[in-house]
């Protein structure tokens, strides 16, 4: 007998099972354990299985989320793994990262009484039981059209255009700049939150489905736009080079020694293994008492990362009060759990260094909340006076990005904004050169691994559109 609506309410969300604290504080192993087959099956239970189901709407790669849960309540996970991959390339990625918490999650009918379905670690379970037990299942693949596509950047937005356009019949190409793809899913996400074998595991689906990865190659040096375009012989170009370019916020002492953006600390950390030194040779040096700057998952990443690579104390410094930070509440409440120290309402004014150029301080003042800026957020503002000094020997600012200038200054008529994003259609992500496509961080700047892979997603059925005869791609309306 099918369980009644007043059943299923009954059924409380699974806990998921993680690392204990004191021991996930100490090493780089995924924190989070996932679901058995019978805790996935007793959370897709709890499902209204809605006539309006509204999760759909919050999810920005369309995946039908009541159907593929309902297969899962039923045990069917091969069949539930169809029904994600028919609208998401990247699910274990996805079901690991994306803050479904404010997105389809946050549209549940259930959580309107309670706590909504636990969307996310379905889709993480379901991508998992794929991967390692079920056998990788190739979707239909449209006949070859002849047409070729250059995608530029392998973050989430270049794959998962990539996939939905050879699902499409086309041949593409994706051009990384470093020497491994993923983008910042492999350089910015630390691995406790996403192991680096889930990536390369969603990479290898991609080049099943016929996608080609050239990594090492930077386009605007090695080749431009034009050149893609006029002398490899692309039909269509796709733009996902995200928001890697560092900001700071131009104070005293930001060129010591020992003061890192997170990009840079992230990257040596994550791509290039530091944290597996000597094994890997690009050590960091020791550090014991380490400040970051910053309130976003970024931040967070830095923070956590800085206490497993044994920092005595990891500290983060917030210039608004914790329900101001815009990092998902899971990541702090895991840092909280795992020692992190916490300095609400105060902001850097300037670096201290030693007589050898490292940094040993930082100034710090208190802040208070004023009246709501832009962001709808209370604008914090300085107490006079209230000056304060923190001894530290490392610094990791993580206060957001701009977009790297290499393709825009190498690619003529490419449009863009006053913050450097690429300009595009809001529907069609058409740039302002024909037949050249952008999405993701590179046209919002930094924002979420979900929103730039809808933004492939979208983008994908532009370019296909445009291939086959449809518009010419530049109709570009600000």
């Amino acid at each position: 007998m099918p369980l009644t609506p007043k059943e299923r309410m009954k059924i409380p969300r699974q806990a998921m099972p993680e690392q204990l604290p004191e021991n996930r504080a100490h090493n780089f192993e995924e924190v989070a354990l996932g679901f058995d087959a019978v805790t996935a099956m007793r959370e897709a239970a709890r499902c209204l299985e809605c006539r309006q189901p509204k999760c759909i709407a919050g999810c920005p790669v369309e995946i039908d989320i009541p159907k593929f849960i309902a297969l899962v309540a039923a045990g069917d996970f091969r069949n539930a793994a169809r029904t994600l991959k028919d609208a998401n390339s990247l699910p274990a990625i996805c079901g690991r990262v994306c803050p479904q918490e404010a997105q389809c999650e946050n549209n549940c009918v259930v959580a309107k009484r309670g706590e909504s379905v636990g969307i996310g670690r379905l889709e993480r379970f379901v991508a998992d039981w794929e991967r390692e037990e079920g056998g990788v299942e190739l979707p239909p693949i449209a006949p070859p059209t002849g047409k070729k596509v250059a995608i530029v950047g392998s973050g989430p937005a270049g794959l998962t255009c990539a996939g939905d356009l050879a699902k499409l019949g086309h041949q593409v190409t994706v051009f990384e700049a470093l020497h491994d793809p993923g983008g910042v899913l492999v350089y910015g996400i630390p691995a406790f939150r996403l192991p680096k074998d889930i990536v390369k595991a969603e990479v290898d689906y991609l080049r099943k489905l016929g996608v080609e990865i050239k990594t090492s190659y930077v386009i605007g040096r090695m080749d431009s736009i034009d050149d893609l375009m006029n002398e490899l012989g692309y039909d269509a170009v796709f733009i996902g080079t995200g928001a890697g370019l560092p900001t700071f916020q131009d104070i005293p002492g930001e060129n010591l020694n020992g003061v890192f953006s997170a990009n840079e600390f992230l990257t040596r950390v994550n791509l290039m293994k530091s944290y597996l030194f000597p094994d890997y040779d690009t050590p960091l040096a020791s550090a014991k008492r380490v400040a970051v700057l910053g309130g976003g998952n970024t931040a967070m990443d830095a923070v956590r990362t800085s206490l497993r690579l044994g920092a005595e104390k990891a500290m983060l410094l917030y210039r608004r009060s914790r329900d101001e930070m815009p990092a998902r509440q899971e990541e702090i409440h895991h840092a909280e759990e795992e020692g992190v120290e916490f300095h609400f309402l105060v902001n850097p004014v300037r670096y201290i260094g030693d007589e050898k150029g490292w940094v040993k301080a930082v100034e710090m003042i208190r802040m208070e909340l004023g009246e709501p800026d832009a962001s709808g957020r209370r604008r914090p503002v300085p107490v006079p006076g209230s000056e304060f000094t923190i001894p530290v020997d490392r610094v990791v600012v993580a206060i957001g990005n701009k977009s790297n200038p290499l393709i825009q200054k190498t690619t003529p008529g490419l449009e863009t904004t006053k913050r450097g994003t690429i300009k595009v259609d809001e529907t069609t992500f058409a740039t302002s050169r024909p037949g050249v496509y952008a999405g993701g961080d590179i046209v919002t700047g930094g924002a979420t691994v979900i929103l730039a892979a809808g933004a492939g997603k979208r983008a994908a059925r532009s370019i296909d559109s445009y291939l086959k005869g449809g518009s010419n791609g530049s109709e570009l309306k600000i």
